[in-house]
This record gives structure tokens, C-alpha cells and sequence, in this order.
């Protein structure tokens, strides 16, 4: 996994409304990046929708969300919860197994490979502020909030 310090990996995504978002476009900026399994599941809902609640607070900071799921998929979960800002697709899980984040999971004894819940805080410069590691959705937003 990266670590505080370290550059944020160079990528090219899409979002759910077919933009393409890279480490270039987001020079100059601090933005936020959280990493979640899966569009419109509970935990995940919970997490983007509190990211949206608190988003108008996140003043000069861009917020993203990023899971394997499709643009697609992304799109129906935005609309759906009405989340103001870009859903990053990773469908080969380029940027996430970069993070370090794309790791083996086990659920009922069965092992599969899936995205442990990380957010990352990134400098105007790239360089990486803060993570926060195996995070528990209820209330992570605001703990994002309170460290900016």
C-alpha cells in the first residue's frame, strides 16, 4: 500500500457521467479519494451519501469515490442517492491494486478478491496527506472533514 509522503499514483478513469478524471487534471488541487467495494450496497450507500451530506463543508477540497464497478453502475448509484461528485470506475482495478487496496477478502469461508474500504487525502502536489485505513462507513466523513 502507499503510505503518507508517498506520490499518488498517475491514472486515467471515467465517471458515472463519462468524464475522464487523471493525476495531471487534479494538479494544484487537494482532493479526497475513498475506496469502496461496491455501488448501492448498505455500507457503501452510507459512506457516500454522508460524504455528500458534509460535501459543502469539504471547501476547496474535491471529493471522489472509486470502486471496480462500471460507469454504469456508477451512474444509476449517483442518481439514485444524488451524489454531487465523480464516481471513478476502475473495472481492471489499475488504481486500486496501485493503492495497494485490491486485496483478498474472505466471506463465509469463500475467498475472493475485492476492495478493502481506504480514503486517502491528497496535497496540491500529489504527495499523499493521510490515510485511513479499514474504515468503518458510519461517521468516516466526518473524521475526514475534522483532519482537513
Amino acid at each position: 500500500m502507499v503510505s503518507v509522503g508517498s506520490p499518488f499514483p498517475d491514472f486515467s478513469l471515467t465517471d458515472q457521467e463519462g468524464q475522464t478524471h487523471t493525476l495531471a487534471s487534479l494538479k494544484g488541487t487537494r482532493f479526497v479519494l475513498f475506496c469502496y467495494p461496491k455501488d448501492d450496497t448498505s455500507g457503501c450507500t452510507q459512506e457516500a451519501c454522508e460524504f455528500r451530506d458534509l460535501l459543502p463543508r469539504f471547501d476547496g477540497v474535491k471529493v471522489m469515490g472509486i470502486s471496480p464497478d462500471p460507469v454504469k453502475s456508477h451512474a444509476k448509484f449517483a442518481g439514485k442517492h444524488s451524489l454531487p461528485y465523480p464516481l471513478l470506475s476502475d473495472p481492471e482495478q489499475e488504481l486500486l491494486q496501485a493503492l495497494g487496496v485490491w486485496v483478498e477478502k474472505s466471506m463465509y469461508g469463500k475467498k475472493y478478491m475485492g476492495v478493502e474500504r481506504t480514503t486517502f487525502l491528497v496535497d496540491s502536489d500529489g504527495k499523499i496527506e493521510q490515510v485511513w485505513n479499514k474504515v468503518k462507513p458510519a461517521g468516516h466523513a466526518e473524521e475526514v472533514f475534522n483532519s482537513l
